[in-house]
Formats: C-alpha cells, sequence, structure tokens
C-alpha cells in the first residue's frame, strides 16, 4: 500500500502541474471536470487521486477533454477505494497500470459519455444502455428497488456534481470493458473517414447521382444551430438517419408539409434528438448485442428499442436499417426506412404548436441541443 501511495503521489504531482494551462482562464463560474477532481485531491479528505493519477499518465487527450469548458460530457468518477479494489482482484500494481497507456486509455473513454447526462437522465435510461467513448462501449444503467443506481456493477454513491463542461457521478466500482468491446487506445479518433457526420449528410444530400438525406438536412439547419455544430464537432454519436422517402411517408401520415415541419424547430429539435445515440455503434455490435431478446438504449431525447428480426435489425418494432456502418470522424451513421417517432410524441407533433402542450418525454441527455448550449452558450453571462 505505501508503494501504491508514493507511485500515485509522483503522478499526481506531476499531472496537477500540467492541468492549470487547460483548465484556467475559463472564466466560467462552475469549474471544469479537471478543476473537480484536482481540487477533490487537495481537500482535507482527498478523492479521486487514482483516477488524477490515470489521467495524467493517459493519453493528453482525456487531459484536454475533461479540462476543456466547451467539452459537454458526462464523466462516471470511480472512487480512491474503488481502484485499490480493482487493483487488488487483479493482482496488480499502481505502476504495472499506469505504465499500461492502452490500458487506460480504454478504461477512462468507457468511463466518459458525450453529451450531458444528469441523474435524471441516467434514471429515465433504467433498464437501458448509454454509449460512451469507448468504441462500441455502452453501460448499463439499473434503478435498484431502493432506488439506487447502478452502473454495471457499480453504484452511483453521489450524482450531479455539476461543471461548466459537464457533469460528474461518483461510483464505487471501477467500470471495465467486456472482452468483446474494442480496446481502442485513441479515443475514438477514426484515421479513414475525413468527413464528420453533418458532412457526410451534406456530401450525400449535394451527390449529382443519386441525391440522399435531403430533407434530413433541411431539418438538421432548420433546427437549433447547436445541433449542426454537434454532428459536426463533437461525438462520437451514432445516427440513425431516415432515408427522404422515410420523410416523405411520415408528411403524407401526418397530413401536414416539409414547410409546416421545418418551421417548428421544437418539433425538429425533440425528433432529430430522437435519432442520436451517445457512442459509436457498428452494426456487427448492434447485432450481437441484440441477440435473441433485443436491448434498449439511450437517445438524446428518450430510448430506443432495438431488436433482430429475420436478419435484420428492426427498431421500434418498425424501423428497418436498411444501410450501415458509414463511417465518420465523429461516429457512425445506420440508414433506416422510416422516421422514428415516440409514441408518447405522436399527438404532439400532429397538433400545431399553438395548440399543443409538451409531453413529458423520458429526459434522457436532457435536451440534445442543451448538451451543447448549457456547456458553450450559459457561460457568456459572465
Amino acid at each position: 500500500m505505501r508503494t501504491l501511495r508514493i507511485a500515485l503521489l509522483i503522478a499526481v504531482m506531476a499531472f496537477v502541474a500540467i492541468v492549470p494551462s487547460f483548465a484556467d482562464n475559463h472564466g466560467d463560474d462552475l469549474p471544469t471536470i479537471a478543476d473537480i477532481v484536482v481540487a477533490s485531491t487537495e481537500g482535507e479528505a482527498p478523492e479521486f487521486t487514482v483516477l488524477l493519477a490515470a489521467l495524467g499518465a493517459a493519453d493528453p487527450a482525456f487531459l484536454e477533454l475533461v479540462a476543456d469548458p466547451e467539452a459537454g460530457i458526462t464523466v462516471f468518477a470511480p472512487t480512491d477505494a474503488a481502484f485499490v479494489a480493482l487493483l487488488e482482484a487483479l493482482g496488480a500494481t499502481a505502476e504495472e497500470v499506469l505504465a499500461n497507456t492502452e490500458l487506460l486509455n480504454s478504461v477512462l473513454a468507457y468511463h466518459v459519455v458525450p453529451g450531458i447526462f444528469d441523474a435524471e437522465a441516467v434514471v429515465g435510461a433504467d433498464g437501458a444502455l448509454i454509449g460512451t467513448f469507448l468504441k462500441n462501449g455502452a453501460l448499463a444503467v439499473t434503478v435498484t428497488e431502493e432506488g439506487g443506481v447502478m452502473v454495471n456493477e457499480s453504484n452511483v454513491v453521489a450524482a450531479d456534481v455539476l461543471a461548466s463542461n459537464g457533469v460528474v457521478h461518483v461510483i464505487d466500482a471501477v467500470l471495465v470493458p467486456a472482452a468483446g468491446e474494442e480496446m481502442e487506445g485513441e479515443m475514438m479518433e477514426m484515421e479513414e473517414p475525413t468527413l464528420s457526420i453533418a458532412e457526410t449528410v451534406i456530401a450525400a444530400a449535394e451527390s449529382a447521382d443519386a441525391p440522399e438525406f435531403t430533407v434530413l438536412l433541411a431539418a438538421v439547419l432548420a433546427a437549433d444551430p447547436s445541433i449542426a455544430d454537434m454532428l459536426t464537432n463533437d461525438g462520437p454519436f451514432t445516427v440513425f438517419a431516415p432515408t427522404d422517402a422515410a420523410f416523405a411517408a411520415l408528411l403524407e401520415a401526418l397530413g401536414v408539409t416539409a414547410e409546416d415541419v421545418l418551421a417548428d424547430t421544437e418539433l425538429l429539435n425533440a425528433v432529430l434528438a430522437y435519432h442520436v445515440v451517445p457512442g459509436s455503434f457498428d452494426a456487427a455490435t448492434v447485432v450481437a448485442v441484440a441477440g435473441e431478446e433485443g436491448f434498449s438504449i439511450a437517445t438524446f431525447n428518450g430510448i430506443l428499442d432495438i431488436a433482430v428480426v429475420d436478419g435484420g435489425v428492426v427498431i421500434n418494432e418498425a424501423v428497418n436499417v436498411v444501410a450501415t456502418d458509414i463511417y465518420a470522424t465523429n461516429g457512425v451513421i445506420h440508414v433506416i426506412d422510416a422516421v422514428v417517432i415516440d409514441a408518447r410524441t405522436v399527438g404532439w407533433a400532429v397538433a400545431p404548436p399553438t395548440e399543443r402542450d409538451t409531453p413529458d418525454r423520458i429526459p434522457v441527455g436532457g435536451v440534445f441541443c442543451a448538451c451543447v448550449r448549457g456547456a458553450r452558450q450559459g457561460n457568456d453571462s459572465t
């Protein structure tokens, strides 16, 4: 134990010397997540010292992420006791783990969710998965009978530690990725794609041969500007992208025009949010996780139920995935043959904006565009 503490102390001292260059001068009332972690290690009852050492020893991209005041992320932060328990279970020393950069990168990526998921949003994902920065890595959320919240096998022991760039939930066990999840050490940076999700949609819509996603592009451009910004600059995300025919069928079924829908920013935000999943999940992973029973996964505005039927992937028992694995620099796109509409919002969607009340929706991810606005624009008043 003495050796462990000495190794951690050295790593913490080195890391604290680096953090201020990223964390200072952001001008926010709230500290960044990096600030919170550092401050916790310096308190009367130090905490997060091992997490801090891991951040210091991992890829610098993690440090940049948690110190970036515009990140918009959720971190499930293990306590020091959680890390000590893991080391004992693995029969490994702190030095061995801190020297294994690839392992650190994978484990840390598995603790970070792209998007801001406060306690209410996490509870709303009960029984579902939430994607992380680890490719094909998702966390299972369970609300216990006693009202506690579990993420995989860990318990949330403190929630909603708010930061200028997201939120921290404290957990009592380290989240370890399953063997089948890709243990990539580059924080989801994909070398082959050159276009973001938004740029991929634009390129498809402007194709001279067979334009596609023209209505999706129009919807993104007519929605809150932060949505296009997220799909261009943030991630990783999985987007289920409806075809133009899918949008045309929806408009016909609702008896409304494209102009009517594109003029309703609130509706566009809600519908688009329901098609975006935090984390990047390729088709093989979706099929493997679905198995025979299917699974549920959180979007930025509700839960999608995914199943494999006759060899194909079906969403919410009605929407078919017709093309898969269109990779982008910040995630992956799967093409679907219908617009996914949450049953709780159908009536709301049909009624004109002046005649409807906003329904109760599963508050996953808060509000889609709030994930960016809360981190990037909410600080303008300072």
